[in-house]
């Protein structure tokens, strides 16, 4: 039979006289086929043109070397600036990098993860999107799949993990607040249950308690992790009778959100309202005034989850290493000192 172009696996399995399921496994190199079977096989493919697929070979067998990267929302800044991380931390050891994002949804990441266990990837780095529902990582911790968690804990799952204090920089931002003379600090959060969130919640409300400010329920508003939501979220917050001073924003999605909200109410920065932003970001630097942030050391965790991996692929039985990264609280002019008070800065 002369060459075509195109020939198809059943094709191949035709002229062959084995089932497709046969010519896979002879043509693709797993399970068994007999020495005769596999060369008529082989002889059929020749024959007719047919191309295996090197792709599924190189990742069935392990020789593709593949990493996942499982962040929360890659559209976020924070995000998006360790991929590029991990991606060229990564590539200088000949690996591949894998992403895809959870979208903050449980059921996404299982989906997430398990497509890209089926890939036989070497390891992961994952920033988990929920403290508590997390059967399906430790699972794979068990299995003893190399992992590295970014940004957040799980509750029960060793491994390693790169983090920064949420609490002791969300606390400094109130502090400066307060030093400031403000008292009615909102809150702007992302509703999903997320270690960051969590611990970014329990600095603000500690830091009240600790300078003798109530705790006002109504002050926190919690908004799904886009721009939209997060505009329309600071909008319900500053149509109350007596609206905050002062607002805290607990990622960079909703610190533009706020900054657009406030805007569009006609609302000036930090004349009408003082902000501080979880998270630096490139329009940080170039608002009117610029954004006093809490800055986490994000050009240094992309690169250190990438060393802790590797290092765990080449040691299996590494004690867990915990990093955790302080904050840096970066003033610039969008916190403004209020009447009557002695600017302590």
């Amino acid at each position: 039979m002369s060459q075509q172009s195109g020939a198809t696996l059943e094709d191949v399995a035709a002229v062959a006289q084995v089932s497709r399921a046969t010519a896979a496994r002879a043509l693709n190199g797993y399970g068994y086929v007999g020495h005769g079977t596999a060369l008529r096989v082989r002889e059929a493919a020749e024959q007719l043109g047919y191309q295996t697929n090197r792709v599924a070979q190189a990742l069935r067998s392990g020789r593709l070397r593949i990493i996942g990267f499982v962040p929360g929302d890659i559209q976020n800044p924070f995000f998006a600036r360790i991929a590029h991380d991990v991606d060229v931390a990564l590539r200088r050891r000949n690996y591949n990098v894998l992403i895809a994002s959870s979208e903050e949804n449980t059921d996404q990441e299982r989906q997430v993860l398990a497509g890209l266990r089926a890939l036989n990837t070497q390891g992961l780095i994952l920033a988990p999107a929920s403290t508590e529902d997390n059967h399906h990582i430790l699972e794979l911790v068990r299995e003893g799949v190399p992992i590295v968690l970014i940004d957040r804990l799980v509750k029960d799952v060793a491994c390693d993990s790169v983090t920064v204090d949420n609490e002791a920089g969300a606390w400094a931002a109130v502090e400066h607040l307060v030093a400031k003379g403000h008292r009615r600090i909102g809150l702007l959060r992302d509703e999903a249950p997320i270690f960051t969130t969590q611990e970014r919640l329990a600095g603000y409300r500690k830091a009240l308690t600790d300078f003798g400010i109530a705790f006002d329920e109504r002050s926190v508003v919690s908004t799904k992790p886009t721009v939209g939501d997060a505009i329309a979220a600071t909008g319900r917050l500053f149509k109350r009778r007596t609206s905050p001073t002062a607002l805290l924003t607990l990622d960079s999605v909703m610190t533009q959100g706020a900054l657009l909200a406030l805007r569009s109410a006609g609302l000036s920065i930090p004349g009408d309202v003082s902000l501080i932003g979880f998270d630096d970001f490139a329009l940080a630097t170039f608002t009117d005034p610029p954004i006093t942030v809490v800055a986490q050391p994000t050009a240094e965790i992309g690169r250190l989850a990438a060393q802790l991996l590797l290092e765990r692929l080449e040691q299996r039985d590494l004690p867990p290493r915990i990093v955790r990264f302080q904050t840096e609280l970066i003033i610039r002019g969008s916190v403004r000192c209020l009447p009557g008070q002695m600017n302590r800065d």
